[in-house]
């Protein structure tokens, strides 16, 4: 690979990073990989990006688990009566880009040891954070950006996906590392390949690293 594996996490659930994950991949043609899946297990984050993606590039990887309880990884493990290791998580090989997409936000427990962030470290990724404006962003995304830090975890971008309120966004923007990027992402009125494909803007410009 020619680049570091993009980690695509959130400040929460349900902020899209799904979405994000799929204009990545059709702007950059990276490959997909979604390490976990915590329920819907017939309709997973996996088959969603194939669904919205038109470029023939992007490889999706399998997933290292599948959790049939949709909710926190580690309890949905534990009721399959499992538990998820960290040696079992290795980069898929592949001569392409890599994009991950997480679960949920950065401190999500894989076991009761083993969160993401542990995980990022270990897969020596690069994070894309994903804000969407709600009440609590604010605290939220600066909470993550503190957490990235204080790990010594490279943040490489943070999309603003959706409208955000001009007060609220200058705020995060104040707070942002020198050295990150960031865009923002309209709200789509509706999903589709045509839509993914045409999203306004260039998110992230690898050929920076």
């Amino acid at each position: 690979m020619q680049n570091k594996p993009l980690f695509v996490t959130g400040i929460g659930t349900g902020v899209g990073k799904t979405i994000v994950s799929a204009v990545l991949c059709e702007q950059l043609k990276t490959d997909y990989w979604k390490p976990v899946q915590s329920g819907d297990l017939h309709r997973t984050d996996s088959h969603r990006v194939k669904r919205l993606i038109r470029n023939q590039q992007t490889f999706i990887h399998t997933e290292e688990y599948r959790l049939e309880m949709a909710a926190s990884p580690h309890k949905s493990a534990k009721a399959q009566g499992i538990e998820i290791v960290s040696s079992a998580f290795k980069l898929p090989r592949t001569d392409n880009d890599l994009l991950i997409e997480g679960v949920g936000g950065l401190f999500v427990p894989l076991s009761s040891s083993f969160l993401m962030t542990d995980l990022i470290k270990q897969l020596d990724a690069e994070v894309v954070l994903v804000t969407r404006n709600y009440l609590g962003c604010i605290n939220h995304t600066l909470l993550s950006l503190h957490a990235l830090a204080s790990l010594n975890i490279p943040l490489k971008h943070v999309v603003f996906n959706g409208p955000f309120l001009k007060d609220i966004k200058e705020v995060i923007l104040q707070h942002l590392p020198a050295a990150t990027t960031w865009s923002d992402l309209p709200q789509f009125t509706r999903l589709s390949k045509a839509a993914i494909a045409s999203a306004p803007t260039q998110l992230i410009n690898l050929s920076t690293n």
